[in-house]
């Protein structure tokens, strides 16, 4: 018996922000550094976890840079 599954879910979280000085390049409004967790799972089953900083603009919410 062969069983398929392929759904997979992947949730992010943002955990705290904090102001930063700079506008985002796209709409020119205010940004933020925020902290995010990013949760992948495969089958209702969890198998990949990351954490990680980014600066993320406050009005159009788009992520400018990343950081590990």
């Amino acid at each position: 018996m062969v069983v398929f599954c392929f759904l997979v879910d992947q949730k992010r979280k943002v955990k705290r922000t904090k102001p930063v000085a700079g506008s985002c390049s796209r709409c020119r409004r205010g940004a933020s550094v925020a902290e995010i967790i990013t949760k992948t799972r495969f089958c209702h089953i969890p198998f990949h976890r990351r954490s990680y900083k980014a600066i993320l603009c406050t009005f159009c919410g788009a992520t400018l840079k990343t950081y590990p």
